[in-house]
């Protein structure tokens, strides 16, 4: 079928809107016609070329939700007319990771989805016999998609897409590093460091684990507006004296939890000499630049800090997207704020333009 989707040619260059192939879905995968996709920071590392392991021409693209068209031989998951969420982190539900509880990190499909492929090793992308690789599993750019059946979350069909697509990356990474990944205690003092969409997930899953003291650090007013929003009960514009003005609010020890959210190792450093003295923990959910180095003095590790990384917030997709899509029914996750622009496949480089301006929270391209 042929479709429209945004490839990238060239790295440091716009996103080339076009028609392209798409085939059918083979054994295992499921043909999804998107409603909605995020435009995520990660989108932009690649383009830029900053990312060592990205590659071109590719359809970009992982923040997506849409409703299954099609289903290939075996699979038994989801059927025509459901509404899915993809995900950039599969769950095979049979790997020696996935039936652990320690980690979200899915080995089933990994090597091949690295390389821009789907399972088989092949794609289902292509331009005049050209094949075009696939982005995280997931090339959501584009009108639809083939993914894996074990890349999709299947959700609540009342949900709006153009919402729920956040839950794909930003949203899920942010709420899972709280809930998943720190765990954090009723009672307890967070900081968070940055206000973007992930910053405001973690933010909101601090509030819904009953944290008492949540505290926002941004250089953006607006941002900071929108963390109080999602339940900070102190925000603060951060700066090089960030770390000691933490401490001063926390009697000298230093916030139960901390989490980063901004892929600077200057702020990672600042998170980590953030935490509680004997068993603070931070947890690092921004992904820092080629070649960067977080930096850290050892006296912070011996005094009891930890640090704690978050892919997708530690969240298992397939069981946890479609819980956090019901509590955003429920009411008790704000989403809808998190959307601050939609636009078409059209606009996706003005997009690019916009999170580099740093507006809004997420934009959302609606097919």
């Amino acid at each position: 079928m042929q479709i429209r989707a945004a490839v990238l040619e060239e790295f440091a260059r716009p996103l080339v809107v076009q028609d392209v192939e798409l085939d059918g879905p083979g054994p295992g995968e499921v043909l999804v016609r998107l409603a909605a996709c995020g435009v995520c920071h990660t989108d932009l590392y690649t383009a830029s070329g900053a990312d060592p392991s990205g590659y071109a021409p590719t359809v970009l693209g992982h923040e997506g939700a849409g409703v299954v068209e099609d289903v290939g031989e075996g699979v038994t998951s989801v059927e025509p007319g459901d509404h899915v969420v993809t995900l950039f982190s599969p769950q095979c539900r049979e790997c020696i990771h996935c039936l652990s509880d320690k980690t979200n990190i899915c080995l089933a499909i990994r090597d091949q989805q690295n390389q821009g492929y789907l399972p088989d090793g092949s794609t289902r992308l292509n331009r005049d016999g050209e094949r075009i690789r696939h982005f995280m599993g997931t090339s959501t750019f584009a009108e639809a998609t083939v993914m894996p059946e074990i890349a999709l979350a299947k959700v609540d069909p009342e949900a709006p897409l153009d919402v729920v697509c956040t839950l794909a990356c930003g949203a899920t990474t942010g709420i899972g590093a709280a809930l998943y990944i720190a765990k954090v205690e009723p009672g307890s003092t967070c900081v968070v460091f940055g206000a973007g969409l992930v910053g405001l997930g973690a933010v909101a899953g601090c509030r819904l684990s009953g944290a008492e003291r949540i505290v926002a650090v941004d250089l953006s007013e607006e941002r900071l507006e929108h963390a109080r929003g999602q339940g900070a009960t102190d925000t603060m514009v951060g700066g090089p004296e960030t770390v000691e003005a933490i401490l001063e609010m926390t009697g000298g020890f230093g916030a139960d939890y901390t989490f980063e959210a901004t892929g600077i190792v200057g702020v990672m450093r600042q998170a980590v000499e953030s935490a509680r003295m004997g068993w603070g923990l931070c947890t690092i959910a921004g992904v820092a630049g080629k070649g960067e180095v977080l930096e850290v003095v050892p006296r912070f590790l011996i005094t009891g800090r930890r640090i704690a990384g978050a892919s997708f917030g530690g969240a298992k997709g397939r069981d946890r997207v479609p819980e956090l899509v019901d509590r955003h029914l429920a009411g008790d996750l704000d989403l809808d704020s998190l959307v601050t622009r939609r636009v078409a496949l059209d606009e996706v480089n003005d997009a690019f333009e916009a999170m580099e301006r740093q507006e809004g929270i997420r934009t959302v391209i609606t097919y």
